[in-house]
């Protein structure tokens, strides 16, 4: 039996998040009988707090309880979700473990535990995300540290799985002098089709409460950050020619980030830009998804993003910043826009101009490359096949 601890995620079942989500549809869609799954979970996120240990998804799930100690809780969680499955590996004689941390967020301390691991004959794979280091909401000090963290924790791996092409890239130039062992995973997405139609009574009530019809919209999905790239979007929608909305879904706060959103493009004074708040509801939200004209997506410092992928499956036009991380999932799929002043206005007046058949066409394009790549059972299969080898301590991964 290969045992295989998951350490970085708040934990299963999954409320929100990427990698909650990764870790939900990994241990749902579970094959092979020859994998034990332990996942590390945060008690305040687990509707199972009070329980230390229970079985979800087949996986054993252990809850961690983290203080309440600021900017700090997220290190202290992995260290301490970390210890207990090494420990925990110890107690059952668990042969060659694998432990599997998401993001790089323990880099000054993860030397002295993979010494620990390597005593096991284990191995320690980490998935770096994108680039937290380059994130807006950081200050100076806090961006060094999570570039320090980064370095460190790709010093020390066994393996590195990367989620997009270009994170693999990335890693190979960047940290080249370590020798690290790399290897291309993706994310996931779902491909069904949202059951709802427009005549659902849920539905209606969420469009005429926002005032719109299907097909007549743009949409925007993501966390309310700068590094989202949301004055770009707006600025640029409002100097298109389209006569359609932009609907913003996100969870904004009316905090500094908006007061100076609002501030330098005036967004409240036209009455095509539509903040219209979260949608939970799945089923919805998909529907929101596969109605929408086209889809405007900003992020640029991650790595394969769930909401592309979602995008990329569901809506027929996306308009996707030009990084190489998009660009490397979506290929010739997609319309590009840059930064610069009139880029995305550009595009927006292109996608408007464009006739059904081309959009068909990228829609067509998009909906392939999901399936011939991106869809959960493909990654579920290659993370088997990944944690199935023996990748022994002294036998480190090619």
């Amino acid at each position: 039996m290969q045992h295989v601890y998951i350490i970085g995620s708040k934990g299963i079942p999954a409320r929100y998040g990427g990698y909650e989500t990764f870790v939900d549809k990994l241990t749902a869609g579970q094959v092979s009988r020859d994998i034990k799954y332990h996942v590390a979970a945060r008690s305040d996120n687990s509707e199972f707090g009070s329980k230390k240990r229970f079985e979800y998804n087949n996986a054993e799930v252990f809850n961690i309880s983290v203080p309440n100690i600021g900017p700090a809780q997220a290190i202290y969680y992995d260290l301490a979700a970390l210890s207990f499955a090494i420990k925990d590996a110890k107690r059952i004689h668990a042969k060659n473990p694998i432990f599997y941390i998401l993001a790089c967020r323990i880099g000054p301390f993860i030397r002295n535990y993979v010494k620990r691991i390597h005593q096991l004959h284990g191995t320690y794979f980490v998935n770096p995300d994108g680039h937290e280091w380059k994130r807006a909401k950081w200050s100076k000090p806090v961006r060094r540290y999570w570039k320090i963290s980064e370095k460190l924790m790709i010093k020390y791996s066994d393996l590195v799985v990367c989620d997009n092409k270009k994170i693999e890239e990335y890693i190979q130039k960047q940290y080249g002098r370590f020798t690290p062992k790399t290897v291309f995973i993706a994310y996931g997405t779902d491909t069904t089709p949202s059951f709802l139609t427009s005549e659902n009574s849920k539905v209606r009530e969420w469009f005429e409460l926002h005032h719109l019809q299907e097909g007549n919209y743009y949409l925007v999905v993501g966390r309310f950050v700068p590094e989202n790239n949301f004055e770009t979007m707006i600025r640029e929608f409002l100097n298109s020619t389209s006569k359609r909305q932009l609907v913003v879904i996100t969870n904004v706060k009316k905090n500094k980030f908006y007061g100076s959103l609002l501030k330098k493009t005036n967004f409240d004074q036209d009455a095509r830009i539509n903040f219209v708040g979260t949608v939970y509801d799945q089923p919805l939200l998909r529907y929101i998804r596969e109605n929408a004209y086209g889809y405007l997506h900003g992020h640029e410092v991650g790595g394969t993003n769930p909401s592309l992928l979602e995008a990329l499956s569901t809506t027929p036009l996306n308009l996707l910043i030009d990084v190489g991380f998009n660009k490397s999932v979506a290929g010739n799929a997609a319309l590009y826009w840059s930064k610069k002043s009139g880029s995305l206005a550009s595009a927006i007046n292109k996608a408007e101009s464009l006739s059904s058949t081309n959009v068909d066409k990228y829609r067509d394009d998009a909906r392939s490359i999901i399936a011939r790549e991106y869809t959960w059972p493909i990654i579920v299969h290659k993370y088997e096949r990944l944690f199935n080898k023996s990748y022994m301590s002294e036998d480190k991964p090619s």
